[in-house]
């Protein structure tokens, strides 16, 4: 057996139905667990999100506002699964992966809170000043059997790292160079050097530049693509129905089909599952630990305030993003078609052709648009991700300088070259990170319990008294 056989077999593990399995059942768990609080008070934590920063708390500790942080972690979490991924799911698992996607980013609010809570409570401060945290340091600190603690700390790390090259590096910037390529004739050394040079300018500045560029970029990147899409489904909107019709009929149905007129796509529930819920991970990253890595920068005076801020990352990122991509192609016709080949569409290529099919040549430009600068972001959040990651491992600060200058050197390696291998090392690592995560996750989900009952109680209640004082007056 080959060492790249190994590799694919281990990849086929962890994205597997049993790691599913544990990702969605450890969602339920700490949903149950945290008395459905993370759904309950969504609300207001899409309204914190968009609040001002009170100056009253001016001293919290943190390098980045709670914003930025956000905005960080969602910078590696809207990415090519967005546009790629939903297409993907729903041709493997037909249109009804979109509502298993939707099933497991609900579960994901209450994981993706509690990595949150627990990577500003366990947090530490580094020799630079600097916040360090994530789910490494809260196995490390709350770990009462630290041998395990530490293990687990170390193997999460490790994974980390070596995936921020590849599934946070490479594979977005090949993703661009072949976009940009297919779209507009621009050599992939070309769009390798301009992405290497672009990295360089923000990487090399650390967390407040990364903090800045992304609190910009991914707004303004999300509302773009959201508009565009909302053009296309208006377009279609006669062919809407019937597409959301499809997406809930085969979500349920023991054995459904769907697809356009060139083509048919079959599949059962079970299937609709796997990729709906495969996809909605992958694109979310709900459980794999990364996101909580952003979620220590910022400045907070309660875990459990940046824990709910941090955890709408999963709701703009699937219940926004991946849906309004979902239903695109679904009012396209476009599911289910082939291509010149006689193989039917997936990927860039589907959504693409759903957009080309209410604007035209135009509609090929946006998803170029979309891909990189959506995957752009995707390498600056990740980058942060692998430094502290491989900071936890070694101490030396000069290792984040060269961590950070060989990282903006490979996104012109996987800009221009294809190295199947190297990816698939990076996709078995980055679903490796969810082990060691949900053990912790598990363990001290008693910790997440208590400060999510303290903070209701301390300051969500007497808000909301406070609110409905000011409304009578």
């Amino acid at each position: 057996m080959s060492f790249s056989d190994i590799i694919s077999a281990v990849n086929n593990f962890v994205w597997g139905p049993v790691m599913l399995a544990l990702l969605m059942g450890t969602g339920i768990f700490l949903t149950v667990r945290l008395k459905f609080k993370p759904w309950l008070n969504l609300g207001y934590a899409l309204k914190s999100v968009f609040a001002k920063q009170d100056k009253t708390h001016s001293d919290d500790s943190g390098d980045i506002s709670p914003f930025q942080s956000l905005m960080t972690a969602l910078a590696a979490t809207i990415g090519t699964g967005n546009i790629v991924g939903v297409a993907t799911a729903m041709v493997l698992g037909g249109p009804g992966a979109l509502v298993w996607m939707w099933i497991s980013a609900l579960f994901g609010l209450s994981t993706k809170y509690a990595e949150s809570v627990l990577a500003v409570k366990y947090r530490e401060t580094n020799v630079k000043g600097e916040m360090a945290g994530g789910p490494m340091y809260a196995m490390k600190n709350g770990f009462k059997n630290k041998k395990i603690g530490l293990t687990l700390a170390f193997l999460f790390s490790l994974f980390a790292t070596v995936a921020s090259f590849g599934i946070g590096n490479m594979t977005q910037a090949n993703s661009i160079a072949g976009a940009v390529n297919g779209t507009f004739g621009v050599p992939t050394w070309i769009t390798g050097l301009i992405l290497m040079a672009l990295a360089f300018m923000v990487i090399l500045g650390g967390i407040k530049s990364i903090g800045r560029v992304s609190g910009v970029i991914v707004p303004f990147m999300a509302v773009f693509y959201v508009l565009a899409s909302i053009v296309v489904i208006i377009i279609n909107f006669e062919n809407l129905p019937a597409g959301i019709t499809e997406i809930f009929t085969m979500a349920f149905s023991p054995t459904a089909m769907a697809g356009g007129v060139g083509g048919t796509i079959i599949a059962t529930m079970l299937t609709a599952m796997r990729w709906g819920v495969a996809r909605g991970v992958f694109s979310n990253e709900a459980g794999l630990g990364s996101a909580p890595i952003a979620a220590a920068a910022a400045k907070t005076d309660h875990p459990s305030r940046q824990g709910y801020i941090n955890m709408t990352g999963t709701f703009f990122d699937t219940i926004v993003v991946c849906t309004i991509t979902g239903l695109v192609i679904a009012s396209s016709g476009a599911l289910g078609t082939l291509d010149a080949s006689g193989e039917i569409l997936m990927g860039a290529n589907l959504t693409i052709a759903a957009f080309q099919s209410a604007l035209g040549p135009v509609g090929g430009y946006i998803v170029t648009v979309g891909i990189t600068l959506f995957a752009f972001s995707t390498i600056l959040g990740w980058e942060y991700y692998g430094e502290k990651s491989l900071e936890y491992l070694i101490k030396a600060p000069i290792a984040v300088t060269i961590y950070r200058v060989l990282y903006c050197l490979v996104v012109f390696v996987g800009a221009t070259t294809a190295l199947e291998i190297v990816w698939n090392l990076s996709d078995a690592m980055n679903g490796m990170m969810a082990i060691p995560n949900l053990i912790s996750l598990l363990v001290l989900s008693s910790v997440v319990a208590k400060e999510c009952f303290e903070f209701q109680t301390d300051f969500l209640i007497p808000e909301k008294l406070a609110f409905k004082e000011a409304k009578k007056k």
